[in-house]
């Protein structure tokens, strides 16, 4: 019997690299949904490659250009959020969750209300709705597999291990595209500078959050939510080969470390095929040709990213929302070149404090509304703040 999957989130890396999966064993799978954003052209050909069930794009406006393309292919065309929603509560197997944004809540939450397996690379399900996403996944019996390299690298460290015993999470971190340049030139630091990473291949709002750190304090919260560790627990450093991709040390000193090529493929296979491992063709590490590792202090001062995820971490409630919605308006403003690099940190340390003094965050969400409440109210404020 073919396995029945859905894809939110397809035309993205994370989306290409999990149909570049399905290809591999085509007679095993069933796709059920797919979900896209602008990029038509692709969700187009992906959804005729695949016949999927239903594909949706969550823009509205372009649900004529989708119809027009998907003509005679028989797939049931849709259109925004509320679809996308809908889709996910179509019964499948295993759903990958890679819709970047706040936009991907409702499809993973849908997802673990039927039970089934959620692959999620989605880091705003957990920075903004951690608690009420693995309350409702305990609740339906679903089970959640990370598909960021390092939160696969410590899920499977912890396999057959008791998270009682583990002393430190030690998640490790490229330094982005800015991680040789003196701190002083970072002021002058451009968008188009921003996005290029030096070992990874990903989108332009991603590489640049990359080169903030805002992606590794998003991580570390997503590894207080998932594995249920305290703050103090979770470490970060800069690894530059980007080859171990984090390491769980235990409460006798030993360490475990998990170690492969930069390729998301591996993530998303493990998710697929788990409790199996599945023969993948991805690059063997040779370690005589790699010589070393390096490793390096990730620089709170420097990185004031971090420092923030640190204070979200320990004051809990709904500040994980808004640290997201903060963090995704100052990249929207330096993208435009509103603000300078160095600006963003200030900016979302700014709407933090603004929304605390409020008192809008004080409060742990008991449900999807709250967060988007908190996630608004904060991108309203973000966009006015001076820096």
């Amino acid at each position: 019997m073919k396995r029945r999957v859905s894809i939110f989130g397809v035309t993205g890396s994370i989306g290409q690299n999990t149909l570049d999966l399905l290809r591999r064993d085509p007679t095993a799978y069933h796709v059920v949904a797919l979900s896209g954003g602008r990029n038509i052209t692709q969700l187009a050909k992906d959804a005729r490659e695949f016949s999927p069930e239903v594909v949706i794009t969550a823009f509205e406006n372009l649900l004529p250009e989708l119809k027009v393309a998907m003509a005679g292919s028989g797939v049931s065309v849709q259109a925004g959020a509320e679809a996308i929603g809908r889709a996910a509560e179509r019964p499948a197997d295993w759903i990958m969750s890679c819709i970047v944004g706040v936009a991907g809540l409702k499809p993973s939450l849908n997802a673990v209300r039927q039970g089934t397996t959620l692959a999620l690379a989605n880091k705003e399900s957990l920075v903004a709705a951690g608690p009420i996403l693995m309350k409702e996944s305990r609740r339906h019996g679903a089970t959640i597999l990370p598909v960021d390299s390092e939160h696969s690298a410590v899920f499977q460290a912890l396999i057959g291990e008791d998270i009682s015993n583990v002393e430190r999470i030690i998640i490790t971190a490229s330094g982005g595209a800015f991680r040789d340049w003196p701190q002083a030139d970072l002021v002058k630091a451009t968008p188009a500078q921003a996005q290029t990473h030096p070992n990874w291949s990903m989108g332009q709002r991603i590489t640049i959050d990359s080169a903030s750190m805002f992606n590794k304090g998003m991580e570390l919260i997503e590894t207080k939510e998932f594995f249920g560790v305290h703050e103090a627990q979770i470490e970060t450093i800069i690894h530059p080969e980007s080859l171990i991709h984090a390491m769980v040390g235990f409460q006798d000193g030993g360490m475990m470390a998990h170690v492969g090529p930069p390729d998301m493929r591996h993530a998303i296979s493990f998710a697929l095929h788990y409790p199996m491992r599945h023969p993948l063709d991805v690059a063997r590490l040779d370690f005589t040709k790699i010589g070393q590792f390096q490793f390096y202090a990730a620089d709170e001062a420097r990185y004031p990213a971090l420092r923030l995820a640190r204070e979200v971490m320990r004051q809990g409630n709904l500040w994980g929302a808004a640290f997201n919605a903060a963090k995704e308006v100052a990249l929207d403003r330096f993208i435009s070149g509103d603000i300078g690099f160095l600006d963003m940190a200030i900016l979302v340390e700014k709407a933090l404090h603004s929304m605390d003094r409020a008192g809008l965050l004080s409060t742990a969400p008991r449900d999807l509304p709250d967060v988007l409440l908190a996630d608004q109210a904060t991108r309203e404020r973000a966009r006015t703040i001076d820096v």
